[in-house]
């Protein structure tokens, strides 16, 4: 950042300045959802408590639970990273500020704008915290003292599935001399939204060779 820049940010002795793309989440779901939809994919929402309940009407499981993992398949290496933003209304916001470690920053959407942040290790809790909110807004606020002014603020809370790696692998569940192929691809943690793209490819493949070692086995695979 130039000298310039720097002086709306009088804390500040350094700083970068570069335009870069960012995904509002949300739509972006309701998007890939659609693109699926459209090319003949059918939906359903409902509780698994255990992978085998899908037997019967699946011949391969991708697994994509996220933190639901933990319970689902028993993996104790899942851990939530608990994090709390505020989503408020102030449309004249229209550049990400983000300071020093992450923990403080401030995204503009298409519709609101995401100031945060928190980032708790192991912590299960969904509530919202007060002292967080003040923190965050606070914090926000010495970035773009205009913060103030904001209107219909929100808080949101969120576990983030993390795991010292992702795991992305096969595996081939066993249960009375019946098999049930599943792919796991859960725990980006943080990054979600930044290696989505490649961990779904990898998963695919992984379907793929699913499918072939079922169809050498003189079985149809369904997905």
């Amino acid at each position: 950042m130039s000298e310039a820049e720097l002086q709306k940010f009088p804390q500040h002795r350094f700083g970068q300045a570069f335009t870069t793309l960012k995904c509002d989440c949300p739509p972006y779901l309701l998007w890939l959802e659609k693109r699926l939809k459209a090319t003949g994919v059918q939906m359903y929402t409902r509780k698994v408590a255990d992978l085998w309940e899908l037997h019967s009407e699946y011949n391969i499981v991708v697994n994509c639970a996220g933190i639901g993992a933990h319970q689902l398949v028993g993996d104790e290496k899942l851990f939530p990273v608990r994090g709390q933003v505020l989503k408020v209304h102030a449309p004249w916001v229209k550049n990400f500020i983000r300071d020093g470690d992450g923990l403080t920053y401030i995204y503009p959407g298409i519709h609101r704008v995401t100031l945060g942040g928190t980032r708790e290790k192991e912590s299960w809790s969904l509530s919202p915290d007060p002292g967080a909110t003040k923190g965050i807004f606070d914090r926000c606020c010495s970035l773009e003292p205009s913060l103030r002014g904001a209107q219909d603020i929100k808080v949101k809370v969120g576990l983030r599935p993390s795991r010292q790696c992702v795991r992305l692998q096969r595996e081939v569940l066993s249960q009375g001399g019946v098999k049930l192929p599943v792919v796991h691809n859960y725990g980006h943690g943080a990054g979600g939204f930044s290696v989505h793209r490649g961990t779904a490819k990898e998963a695919a493949r992984l379907v793929g060779e699913c499918i072939a070692a079922l169809q050498g086995s003189s079985l149809r695979a369904k997905l």
